[in-house]
């Protein structure tokens, strides 16, 4: 028999925003190449830890510069030009927070779980995503990978994600939009839990797994 939840974990970035590979379709278009080919040359194998600069800048080991400069040069031997500020500018334009999920991580922890916020995320926008949220009001911990140096899918994260909210792994639950992610998560011993486009789904089987 199942243990009951105790903890529900969320992903930031296509969770409480639309999904950034989506907002990479859309320039991919503009430049002539493929989705696939530009997500490639951006974030790298994303359903692995590498040292693609895209990584190494979510784990805070280069700068945001940095890592841009290598992209494009990247992107340049691809026959494209991929400008990391060109995609967040498609992603900034997506669209809003999406208000179920916040409505769903308050209802959790009003219910008396302990709720956290685990993302792959990058140093020089710290500040402006936790402005999009309000952060201490809906999670107990906050886990971002340029902060403690590992990444998603890292099985480390989600141990010590796990740790700071003082809840088994086999007693959380992970929300995230990428399968490797949910995949990691269920390796690590969560459940895992794959957030769609219009994320209905992934909330209907939340409510499931928190009824037991």
């Amino acid at each position: 028999m199942p243990e009951s939840i105790e903890a529900v974990l969320f992903d930031f970035g296509g969770v409480f925003t639309p999904s950034p590979f989506v907002a990479v379709g859309a320039v991919a278009t503009e430049l002539g190449t493929t989705r696939e080919r530009l997500i490639e040359v951006v974030f790298g194998p994303y359903s692995s830890d590498t040292d693609h600069p895209w990584h190494r800048l979510e784990r805070g080991e280069v700068s945001m510069e940095d890592a841009r400069e290598e992209i494009l040069r990247l992107g340049t031997s691809q026959g494209f030009q991929a400008d990391v500020y060109t995609v967040f500018a498609k992603m900034g334009s997506a669209g809003a927070i999406r208000s179920e999920f916040v409505d769903s991580a308050r209802a959790a922890r009003e219910a008396g779980l302990r709720v956290g916020l685990l993302t792959n995320n990058v140093a020089e926008l710290r500040e402006h995503w936790r402005q999009m949220l309000p952060v201490d009001e809906l999670f107990h911990d906050v886990v971002d990978s340029s902060e403690v140096g590992m990444r998603k899918p890292d099985p480390r994260i989600f141990a010590l994600a796990c740790e700071r909210l003082g809840v088994e792994p086999s007693r959380s639950v992970f929300l995230d939009d990428h399968d490797g992610n949910v995949l990691a998560a269920k390796k690590a011993g969560l459940r895992g839990i794959l957030v769609g486009e219009d994320g209905t789904e992934a909330l209907r089987e939340l409510a499931l797994v928190l009824a037991g």
